[in-house]
């Protein structure tokens, strides 16, 4: 069945593109509607007007009219659509009206008719389509439509094919969802008939790579099943040749030679100091690196008290990785060299590659990297810090701190960003690595490897784009159930500026398709440089969320509001206090305090107040997360305060009960240090913000979610 269905609409797509087309026209939309089961009402085509009243005579009922022709694409604006005609003198009119706008649009369109379709009850107008987006392929969408699509933007985005789950998750994923449930005594739609609508429509274009665009719009949805009212398919001028694709083992083999080198080449290591090839050779021996470090310069015969030698191929044994600190021009022929010398790994530092409008000589050193197997990372990096293995093979600041959290950069602005952060808030890292011009190498090899790494427990990526948005996902996929996932995708305001035939085609900008997919991966995307670095520095550090119940106990009134504000804005839940709950704090505060949530202690309490609150917050089996809001006063100093939450904290975690505890600090700079205390001890801290702590908070449990860790959607 499937078999016949592919073959009928392939007949019709070579038909078209015989006929030097790109645009179907609606007869030719139905047809394929029809062997993929998307429904449409009842139409004909009439090449004249006597046809036009047999037809509507035949629906026996309103019809609506529309102009068909290669050459109209956008029926309305041509005047080329009438709606509601009923009986045969209308029908001629309309059909008269309808021929005479087309010609006088476009006098030189072909026009093969007028379309007469049954007109469809009043409901909820919804679009439904699919565009190729360039990062990600084929991408079906979803939102209310009809004149509303492109004022309201409502629309969201998944990957195609999809599920009739996730067609089903896509009602539930724009902001008008609650129209499609029924308001107002009005009957909720048939979310079935609709979510199949968009299931049969993914599959359509995962069918055809060469369908560039489909629009259903507007859908008729209704208590009674969903009608596309109109169906505009448009053809690819070209489809993109495949990515080459490694497979997962040879990317770890590949990877793990990268990180966990036991021999380094560094092709232009140099003496003379303020050469970059002189900075990479020092990073080397100063780091400590224990593994052979080979300089490669055919001018020199040592270099910083180590044997030099003429070419790479010269060097003794297994290299595993050869740094390249040499100007553009040359390295395409010492890759030659590496390939010979059968080395699985280059690291391009230089420049003056595609970035600069040199893309001939990129694509040269992709295809020697091809031929010989060779995996590139750049060019245009500043190399990379793989710090458990005491290697620092960049010409950049030395970091040694080690830890979990691995870091990586498209830019190596953000790259040296990332560094100062590690080194300002002693976040330990696994790994820092620059992937400038991804003329090979990208993230989601990164990804691949650091999903596998027992020393990586959070990953935060910096890119500007993705140039495999599929391969991206799928690692995404693999990594986020065992580690977060943290992205900061730059250029978030770019309105898409790709010139669309369709209004899917026009709503599908960047930015949106973005969002939804990185989401859709279980990927916590961080709206700027320094949520990205914090989330990743907070995320280790906090334990899992066991539930959704989070409690404020603050010292301040006004950081209450605030931080529940926070709690709000980050999709959190604020638990409602229990009666015996609420008595149970009351217990602690003073009368003119307030329990509930938040739980008002009032600033001028003592240290035993803080502690014996938040002892009741952890112990309650019903709170999952505690949010706390400090008030410097002289009563309770900032430092007892934080040696009181760090020391009941560590109690509990030592009897097994582990809950998040994120605090907002207030007070003067003594607040600055007690952040630090309780950072380090496990307690996510923050000084002079509400926001920053809970963000941090949020972004956990959004992992969590997305984990499956916790209910809910992420």
């Amino acid at each position: 069945m499937a078999e016949d269905r592919e073959l009928r609409v392939r007949a019709l797509l070579d038909s078209v593109r015989a006929e030097g087309r790109t645009a179907l026209t609606a007869p030719e939309g139905k047809v394929i509607a029809d062997a993929y089961g998307i429904a449409v009402p009842g139409e004909e085509l009439a090449t004249d007007v006597d046809e036009a009243v047999a037809y509507a005579a035949r629906f026996g009922g309103p019809v609506v009219m529309k102009i068909v022709s290669p050459d109209i694409l956008h029926k309305t604006d041509a005047g080329g659509v009438v709606v509601g005609v009923e009986g045969a003198a209308d029908v001629r009119a309309a059909f008269h009206r309808i021929i005479e706008n087309a010609r006088g649009y476009n006098a030189e369109a072909r026009i093969e008719g007028v379309q007469v379709q049954e007109l469809l009850p009043k409901g909820t107008e919804v679009i439904v389509g699919a565009v190729t987006d360039p990062t990600f392929g084929k991408v079906v969408a979803f939102g209310l439509g009809g004149v509303l699509v492109e004022v309201l933007k409502d629309v969201t985005f998944r990957l195609a094919p999809v599920s009739a789950d996730e067609a089903l998750s896509m009602l539930d994923s724009i902001k008008a969802a609650e129209v499609l449930r029924g308001v107002r005594g009005q009957a909720g739609v048939d979310r079935w008939a609709v979510a199949e609508q968009i299931r049969r429509v993914s599959q359509l274009v995962a069918d055809f790579p060469e369908i560039a665009e489909v629009d259903l719009n507007p859908v008729i949805a209704t208590s009674e099943g969903a009608v596309a009212a109109d169906i505009r398919i448009i053809l690819a001028d070209q489809v993109p040749a495949a990515r080459r694709r490694y497979g997962r083992d040879e990317i770890l083999a590949t990877m793990r030679r990268l990180m966990q080198p036991r021999s380094v080449a560094v092709i232009g290591a140099s003496n003379e100091p303020g050469k970059i090839g002189n900075s990479v050779m020092r990073n080397l021996v100063d780091g400590g690196f224990a593994g052979e470090i080979h300089p490669v310069n055919p001018k020199a015969d040592d270099i910083l008290g180590r044997k030099a030698y003429k070419s790479v191929t010269d060097v003794p044994g297994e290299v595993d990785v050869a740094v390249f600190a040499i100007p553009a021009r040359f390295v395409a022929a010492a890759l030659e060299e590496v390939g010979r010398k059968k080395i699985p790994n280059a690291v391009l530092i230089p420049s003056g590659f595609a970035e600069t409008g040199e893309h001939e000589l990129q694509a040269e050193i992709v295809a020697i990297g091809e031929r010989y197997g060779i995996r590139l990372l750049g060019p245009n990096i500043y190399g990379y810090y793989s710090t458990w293995q005491d290697l620092c093979a960049t010409f950049c600041t030395p970091y040694d701190v080690k830890g979990g959290v691995a870091l990586t950069s498209q830019s190596g602005g953000i790259g040296m960003a990332i560094l100062g952060f590690a080194r300002t808030t002693k976040t330990g890292v696994s790994a820092i690595v620059g992937l400038g011009n991804k003329s090979d190498l990208d993230e989601d090899d990164l990804l691949t490897w650091f999903g596998e790494d027992p020393h990586t427990e959070c990953i935060a990526m910096h890119l500007e784009d993705l140039k495999d948005g599929r391969a991206f996902v799928e690692a995404a996929r693999n990594t986020v159930p065992r580690k977060p996932v943290v992205v900061l995708k730059a250029g978030r305001t770019a309105a898409g500026a790709r010139a669309a035939g369709s209004h899917t085609g026009a709503l599908a900008g960047d930015d949106a398709v973005y969002d939804d997919i990185l989401r859709q991966a279980g990927v916590i995307r961080a709206p700027g440089l320094n949520d990205m670095l914090e989330y990743a520095r907070g995320l280790p550090v906090l334990p899992t969320p066991q539930g959704d119940n989070i409690v404020i106990i603050t010292g301040a009134g006004g950081s209450g509001v605030l931080l529940s504000d926070a709690v709000t804005d980050n999709g959190l839940t604020l638990m409602e206090i229990p009666p015996d709950l609420d008595e149970a704090f009351r217990r602690f505060i003073p009368p003119f305090g307030a329990a509930g949530n938040p739980v008002d202690i009032t600033g001028g309490e003592p240290p035993s107040t803080y502690e014996a609150t938040i002892r009741l917050g952890l112990e309650d089996p019903r709170i999952h997360a505690l949010v706390l809001g400090y008030w410097h006063t002289i009563v309770t100093p900032p430092m007892v305060f934080a040696e009181l939450t760090a020391r009941v904290v560590a109690e509990f975690r030592e009897r097994g009960i582990e809950k998040p505890v994120v605090a907002s600090l207030a007070g003067d700079v003594e607040v600055e240090e007690a952040c630090q205390y309780l950072y380090e001890r496990g307690v996510v801290a923050y000084p002079y913000t509400t926001e920053r702590p809970v963000a941090v908070l949020g972004a956990k449990y959004r992992w969590a979610r997305a984990a499956g860790l916790l209910g809910g959607a992420s």
